[in-house]
């Protein structure tokens, strides 16, 4: 059995993730401090990749970053990159797919956020960086794990948006979910069966692993007390 598409997946998964958490947390931030009418049309454009089907995303990033594409002409011309039919193809498309998963939730944490703590903090004289990072942040890691959580396992399951760009190339572009797909197609369900469970056994640990970090921040705090 060949572990590449289970590698694969998980080297596109984290590396997509990583992306997507700092860019959606970022673009939640600035975007929950908006003005109504500006804050609805950019709330529709960044959440507009989760509401269409994978591969209209897909189609629409084969015609921008292939070889005929503005970006993927330039990139090719320029440097000799070649940004699709590559394993790091897929991480273009996960990326755009699992933002909107981290920018909503990241952004309904933000706009839960007792303002009051900042503004007690500012009279305090510290920074806004400070704020953020170890006031609000802070305030908001449950929805920020949850956002987290379910970029992680929609990058770890895509499949319309990778395959336009991606291809299905043993040892090289291969994931679960193009694997399993292409061993359906060739009736060796016993092989599709493994990996299906190995789908399914990570995003067990996952779940699991987000709900002991979920208790463990919602359990209360015992009182301490001075003993005489």
């Amino acid at each position: 059995m060949d572990w590449f598409p289970l590698y694969n997946s998980l080297r596109v998964a984290s590396i997509s993730t990583f992306i997507t958490f700092f860019v959606g947390i970022f673009a939640a931030y600035y975007i929950a401090r908006t003005p109504k009418a500006l804050k609805g049309v950019l709330d529709c454009a960044l959440t507009l990749p989760m509401v269409l089907p994978p591969t209209v995303v897909g189609f629409f990033l084969l015609k921008t970053i292939g070889p005929f594409g503005p970006v993927g002409s330039m990139a090719l011309e320029l440097w000799g990159f070649r940004m699709i039919m590559t394993w790091y193809s897929a991480i273009f498309a996960t990326t755009i797919v699992t933002f909107p998963l981290m920018y909503r939730t990241a952004r309904g944490a933000f706009e839960s956020f007792d303002e009051t703590l900042s503004y007690s903090a500012q009279t305090l004289g510290l920074s806004g960086t400070f704020i953020f990072w170890r006031i609000m942040m802070p305030n908001c890691k449950q929805g920020i794990l949850a956002g987290t959580v379910l970029a992680f396992a929609r990058a770890l399951g895509e499949y319309g948006a990778t395959t336009m760009v991606t291809g299905y190339i043993p040892g090289r572009t291969a994931t679960i979910s193009t694997t399993v797909y292409q061993l359906w197609r060739e009736g060796n369900d016993s092989l599709a069966y493994k990996w299906v469970g190995v789908n399914l056994a990570i995003s067990f640990i996952v779940l699991v692993s987000v709900n002991m970090l979920e208790n463990r921040y919602n359990r209360p705090r015992r009182a301490r007390t001075d003993t005489p």
